[in-house]
């Protein structure tokens, strides 16, 4: 069945007159195109509240309309939010939490409840399009919430038919990790280990539902891992070179259009060729760690505008794969996000300052020429950083919270704090602030092997600036 549905696929892509169609054909139905066209030309956004600064959802509600998106994503179903966006002409997209996931499969009543709960008080003022069932489940640790995820899915549906609602539909996001190979496309196939228990089901649903494959998708990652690959040029769009995948000949211009048919392709081996796919994160990030080369603004400004040209594109551009296939995508992030863990990048993703204010300017609806917008900061980390790393205190930092972080640093190993015993070359000047900003930094160049990152819950960032002195020396890592 998979080598039959190969074989009919590779026949519909490489077919020479009907390739403008391929994208709303499927064996029992026709797919409404206009539905489809407006849900993909409206560019949406991510909005995620991991941050101790970030402002009200009625102003961040309103930023989103100020900076023209067209659909935007919550990682819950907050009521405040969902409120708020009855009054506005945005598509919604609202989201299961992974710890919800086992409670909701167990019985129907429980998803009958969670929508009477989250969707009927708000539908159909608020214009919810996307139930997302968790967020790349393959990261957790919980086998649990990966054998549910389908048999929630099917409930929430369920209860959405018995209220007459058929226009919302069901998808999980998951991560280019479900896949067991990705070069070239052709070549692409799901992990071994979900590929029957997870992926199989899954497409079933998403088959049976006329629903989405949803995937978050995020080139920085690709690239930044193995930049003599893949050029950058290639992962920000921008056409100064191209890959020809040897076995289907199909010739791609971007990391994106690449990453996007191996997903398509590792379907169709599991003989699914007709489901829709869509981005549900997508971005770069505009800064991060002393080693996380290429994340600026400069890289973030370009990929973001070219990414959204890409996709509002009338008619459709779709992938080598899937020409004039129109492809739902959501930018990651409206803010950056300053309690998230992990390295810096996880942090600055954003588009936004909290006041409103643009990190870079951008236009969600394609309209603008590319030469239109201001110029761009030149990046200076495009290349990896050779040299010296340390690890220093924010200005400002709170004292108490230092005092925390001092007690915690030194509690792990006795050699960490040893300079700062009453005598040694550390101990003066006496301070919680001096004290901190060695014990921090000792900390991190120890243990950064063990993934340990220098922020500390926002005390601390990186620099190649020495910050020790002739008689109390700081560790250090290099690079």
């Amino acid at each position: 069945m998979a080598l039959l549905a190969f074989f009919l696929f590779t026949l519909v892509v490489f077919s020479s007159s009907s390739c403008s169609a391929i994208w709303f054909q499927h064996p029992h139905r026709y797919i409404q195109k206009k539905t489809m066209l407006e849900l993909a030309s409206r560019i949406g956004i991510n909005y995620g509240r991991q941050g101790n600064n970030l402002p009200s959802p009625y102003q961040s509600i309103n930023f989103i309309k100020l900076i023209k998106a067209g659909h935007v994503k919550l990682y819950d179903a907050d009521p405040e939010s969902l409120t708020l966006l009855s009054q506005t002409n945005l598509y919604v997209t609202i989201a299961v939490p992974n710890h919800q996931i086992t409670s909701l499969s167990a019985n129907q009543t429980t998803a009958d409840d969670w929508v009477k709960t989250n969707i009927l008080p708000y539908y159909p003022q608020t214009q919810i399009r996307f139930v997302l069932v968790g967020n790349e489940i393959l990261s957790v640790q919980d086998r649990n919430i990966t054998a549910n995820v389908v048999p929630a899915m099917r409930k929430i549906v369920n209860s959405l038919r018995a209220h007459g609602i058929h226009n919302i539909k069901v998808g999980t996001p998951l991560a280019m990790d479900s896949l067991r190979s990705t070069f070239p496309p052709s070549n692409s196939t799901f992990r071994e280990d979900i590929a029957l228990p997870l992926m199989l089901p899954l497409l079933k649903f998403l088959n049976g539902t006329n629903s989405y494959f949803f995937i978050n998708l995020q080139p920085y990652f690709r690239w930044s891992k193995n930049p003599n690959h893949t050029t950058l040029d290639f992962a920000l769009f921008q056409g100064n070179s191209t890959y020809t995948d040897p076995h289907t000949g199909l010739v791609y211009h971007n990391l994106v259009d690449q990453m996007l048919d191996s997903v398509i392709f590792a379907m169709t081996k599991l003989g699914y060729p007709y489901i829709r796919i869509a981005i549900s994160e997508t971005g770069w990030p505009h800064s991060g760690d002393i080693d996380e080369t290429g994340a600026n603004v400069f890289n973030a400004a370009t990929y973001n505008r070219n990414l959204i040209k890409k996709m509002t594109a009338i008619p459709p551009i779709g992938t080598p794969a899937r020409p004039g296939s129109p492809i739902p995508t959501f930018v990651f992030s409206l803010f950056n996000e300053n309690k998230k863990p992990g390295s810096g990048t996880q942090r600055h993703w954003g588009i936004l300052h909290p006041d409103g204010t643009p990190i870079y300017d951008i236009d969600f609806t394609g309209q603008k020429p590319l030469t239109g917008f201001n110029p761009l900061p030149k990046p200076t980390n495009n290349v990896p950083y050779k040299g010296q790393v340390w690890c220093v205190l924010v200005e400002g930092a709170n004292e108490a919270e230092l005092e925390e972080a001092l007690r915690m640093a030194c509690a792990r190993s006795n050699t960490t704090c040893a300079a700062l015993a009453p005598g040694r070359e550390c101990y003066e000047p006496v301070s919680v602030y001096s004290h901190a900003s060695y014990a921090l930094n000792s900390y991190w160049a120890q243990f950064r092997s063990q993934n340990v990152q220098c922020y500390f819950n926002g005390l601390a960032h990186e620099t190649t600036t020495n910050p020790g002195n002739d008689r109390c020396k700081f560790p250090s890592v290099t690079l």
